[in-house]
């Protein structure tokens, strides 16, 4: 499934991501995502570390093959040096055990390309940061990987083909769009390429625990509508089913209107006009957003006031960390995500008016 995007549509996706809200940066020339502001500077390997085979590596289980998008790929022996060239998969090896060599850079300006939930897994190790913007198969090839993993990086037939003669190379499920791969599967695909497919399958039920108690915590979840929407150029806009943020909040028991899917076609989101933003009335409205200026245009938005969700006090405001986050939507990042966006739910669909969402509050009523 590819979707073919309008200019005026890629345009205003690179400032989403830019603003910490798109789910994916630049893959390399005809992927099918938004450009990424080109602001990643290259990093330098020293004290990178390759995989600890204490941690629970299997020799035994090699080779192994993993089915993709582009054909199958076959890995012979236990990956020492592995770089990470999708936009999230550094956090599902950190989550493993494993830090990669090369890390590909994505938005934020986080240190060599790790956000703060994943810091303690990195520890002091010193990947090489990759650029954002198209991938850069000399520097990927300088670092001498015998696995490179890209089940977030939305690689062409002609990316695998340059990728895959410098090493095995893993690329995104056929069973999904790009970038729309469940961190589930992610995660056991992962554990398969490095031979710790057990470790894989204890991270993703212990994530999902977590997901279960939230879940069941809060019955008052069960079949809510709730919308991901952001906010660019005047141009509203919402996230369909299978991204990951609105992924997460099915995961928790909100449903994502089926007009979503519709509007965005084989895309991952949809723009509609301002005068249409009645689309995303849901009884719970999640606006991903990067910064207080961004909080600033949405509540300025003069449209907006016609919402239901705006008026009842049924909005949630994130910032730019569980924007990141959610973005994510890793092992690593879930529980983060989970601990600050699930308490603003809880106050947005209480079904009282005047409960005041704390996050909201830069919006105003």
């Amino acid at each position: 499934m590819r979707s073919t995007r309008t200019a005026s549509t890629r345009t205003a996706l690179l400032a989403v991501t830019a603003l910490a809200v798109g789910l994916a940066a630049c893959g390399s020339e005809g992927a099918d995502t938004p450009d990424a502001p080109d602001t990643a500077a290259a990093g330098t390997a020293t004290g990178a570390s390759s995989p600890d085979s204490s941690a629970g590596a299997d020799a035994a289980g090699f080779p192994v093959e993993i089915e993709h998008v582009h054909g199958t790929t076959t890995i012979e022996a236990e990956p020492e040096r592995v770089v990470s060239v999708g936009f999230t998969d550094q956090d599902t090896l950190l989550a493993l055990g494993v830090t990669p060599v090369g890390i590909r850079d994505w938005y934020g300006d986080q240190p060599l390309g790790v956000w703060p939930w994943a810091t303690d897994e990195l520890g002091d190790a010193e990947p090489t940061l990759l650029s954002s913007a198209e991938l850069d198969f000399e520097a990927v090839a300088a670092l001498e990987p015998d696995l490179i993993v890209g089940l977030s990086s939305g690689m062409t037939a002609s990316d695998y083909e340059l990728l895959s003669q410098i090493a095995p190379t893993v690329a995104q499920s056929a069973d999904f769009p790009d970038y729309g791969m469940p961190w589930q599967e992610k995660t056991l695909v992962t554990g398969q390429a490095l031979g710790r497919t057990a470790e894989a399958e204890q991270v993703v039920a212990d994530t999902e625990e977590l997901i279960a108690a939230a879940r069941e915590e809060h019955p008052e979840f069960e079949g809510r509508t709730a919308a991901a929407a952001f906010l660019f150029d005047g141009q509203p806009g919402g996230y369909a089913s299978a991204d990951t943020r609105a992924r997460l909040l099915g995961d928790l028991g909100f449903e994502t209107p089926a007009e979503f899917d519709e509007l965005a076609g084989d895309a991952f989101f949809f723009n509609v006009s301002p005068e249409q933003i009645t689309t995303l009335d849901t009884d719970v409205l999640v606006w991903i957003v990067g910064s207080e200026a961004e909080a600033g245009n949405i509540a300025a938005l003069p449209t907006r006031t016609t919402l239901r969700a705006a008026q009842e006090g049924r909005e949630v405001l994130t910032d730019a960390e569980l924007s990141g986050a959610l973005s994510f939507s890793s092992p690593l990042s879930i529980p983060e995500a989970l601990e600050q966006l699930v308490p603003e739910l809880a106050l947005a669909v209480d079904g009282d008016p005047a409960t005041a969402v704390p996050s909201a509050e830069l919006l105003g009523r």
